[in-house]
C-alpha cells in the first residue's frame, strides 16, 4: 500500500502528544468528570465583558481574523508601555513556542530546559530536530545556574525557563531572572514563559528592556483571563525578533472571536482582580485540604497547587488514579522527585469540595494496595 513519503525526522518521532486531554479521558471512562481540576484552566471563567463581546461578534465569523491582531496589539502595547512592534500575537503560548523553535532551531541544534518542565516546548524542539539537554530541578524550583552552565557547555540556541513554574507552581524573584539574562552566553536566547505571572507576587516580573535581544517573554490569555479555549497568547521581544515571526507564523491562525474576547478581557481589570483574589483563596483552601489529610501543599505562585503525597511517584500515581475513578480530574509531574505530587487546579468552592471529599478515600485505597510504594 502506498504511503506518504515522510521525512527521516518525522519517521524518527514517536506518535505522541504532550498531554492527554480531559475530553479524551472522559470518552475512555464513558462519563464526564465531576471536577475538572487538572488542566490549569481558569474555572472562574472569562470576564462577562469578554463573553458578551465574543457573542456579539458571532454573526461576523464568516470573516477571517485580523492577520495583524492590530487592535489587541495596540491595547497590549499601551498596557505594557512598549510599542506594537515589540509584540507577536499567536495561538496561545504553545503556538508561539512552535514558531520560535521553527525560526531558531535546525536539526542537531542544542536547546536547554529543565527535566520535568513544560513538555510542549520539548515537543516542538523534537519536531524540528533539535537536541534537548536537560538539567534537574533544584529542590522544587527550576535552577537558573544549572541552565546557564548547560547552555555554556552545549552552545545552546535556546534556554527555556517558566516563571512561575509548571508543574510545581514555584517561582523566582525578578532579580534572579535579571541576573540570569546578564549571564547568558553569547548567542543564547532565554525563552521566559510567564503564563502564570498574573497570579504571582509583585516582584516576580523582571525589569527587561523590550529591545533586549537576549530574551523573549511568553504570556497568555488562557490562565488569568480564562480564555484557554480561544487560544490567544502573545510574546514580548526585541523588534527584530518580533518581526521575524512574520516569516513563519500562520497569519490567520488567531481566530476573530479570540482577538475580540482577549481585547475585552484585557480591559476588564475588575474581573481580573476578582479572579486573582479567588485564586489566592483557593490556594489557601487546597493547603488546608492537604494538611487535613496529613499531606503538604507546596507554596504556589500559580492557579494550581502541587500536593506532596508523601511517597514516591508510584504512590502519587495510585492516588491520582483513584481520584480519577471518583470523577476528579487532576494531573501530576512526570519526573522524579517532583512526581511525588499531584497537581490540582484552583476552582470554585464546589469543585474543591469534591476534591476534598475524594482525597481521603483515594489516599486510603492507595495506602491499602500492597502493589504501591508506601509513604515514609
Amino acid at each position: 500500500m502506498q504511503t506518504p513519503r515522510y521525512t527521516p525526522l518525522a519517521l524518527s518521532l514517536p506518535a505522541s502528544v504532550p498531554f492527554v486531554g480531559p475530553e479524551t479521558q472522559e470518552r475512555v471512562r464513558g462519563q464526564p468528570f465531576a471536577a475538572r481540576l487538572g488542566a490549569n484552566e481558569n474555572l472562574f471563567g472569562p470576564s462577562p465583558r469578554a463573553i458578551e463581546a465574543m457573542a456579539g461578534a458571532a454573526a461576523e465569523q464568516w470573516k477571517y481574523g485580523d492577520a495583524e491582531s492590530h487592535d489587541l496589539k495596540q491595547a497590549l502595547a499601551a498596557r505594557l508601555g512598549i510599542t506594537p512592534a515589540h509584540l507577536v500575537v499567536g495561538e496561545g503560548i504553545d503556538g508561539l513556542l512552535g514558531y520560535l523553535v521553527r525560526l531558531t532551531v535546525a536539526p542537531g541544534d542544542a536547546v536547554v530546559t529543565s527535566d520535568g518542565a513544560y513538555p510542549t516546548f520539548n515537543y516542538h524542539v523534537a519536531g524540528f530536530g533539535g537536541t534537548l539537554h536537560k538539567v534537574p530541578y533544584l529542590g522544587d524550583h527550576e535552577d537558573p545556574a544549572a541552565l546557564l552552565a548547560k547552555a555554556r557547555q552545549t552552545g545552546a540556541k535556546l534556554v527555556y525557563l517558566a516563571n512561575p513554574d509548571n508543574p510545581m507552581g514555584s517561582h523566582h524573584r525578578g532579580a534572579v531572572i535579571e541576573r540570569m539574562i546578564a549571564e547568558l552566553p553569547e548567542g543564547t536566547l532565554l525563552v521566559l514563559d510567564e503564563a502564570y505571572l498574573e497570579f504571582a507576587p509583585g516582584d516576580t516580573a523582571p525589569r527587561i528592556d523590550p529591545d533586549d535581544p537576549r530574551v523573549i517573554r511568553m504570556r497568555t490569555f488562557s490562565k488569568a483571563y480564562g480564555l484557554a479555549g480561544a487560544r490567544v497568547g502573545y510574546a514580548i521581544a526585541a523588534r527584530g525578533l518580533a518581526a521575524a515571526f512574520d516569516k513563519v507564523r500562520n497569519h490567520f491562525g488567531v481566530n476573530r472571536a479570540g482577538q475580540i474576547g482577549a481585547l475585552a478581557a484585557l480591559k476588564d481589570e475588575a474581573w481580573l482582580a476578582n479572579v486573582q483574589q479567588s485564586v489566592a483563596e483557593g490556594r489557601a483552601r487546597l493547603s488546608d485540604i492537604a494538611a487535613e489529610n496529613g499531606l503538604r501543599a507546596l507554596p504556589s505562585a500559580a492557579n494550581f497547587v502541587a500536593i506532596d503525597c508523601g511517597g514516591n511517584g508510584a504512590f502519587a500515581r495510585a492516588v491520582l488514579n483513584r481520584l480519577l475513578a471518583r470523577g476528579v480530574f487532576v494531573r501530576m509531574p512526570f519526573v522524579a522527585p517532583q512526581d511525588r505530587c499531584v497537581r490540582v487546579s484552583i476552582g470554585p468552592e464546589a469543585a474543591l469540595d469534591r476534591f476534598a471529599h475524594a482525597l481521603p478515600e483515594a489516599l486510603a485505597e492507595a495506602r491499602a494496595d500492597p502493589a504501591q510504594a508506601k509513604p515514609g
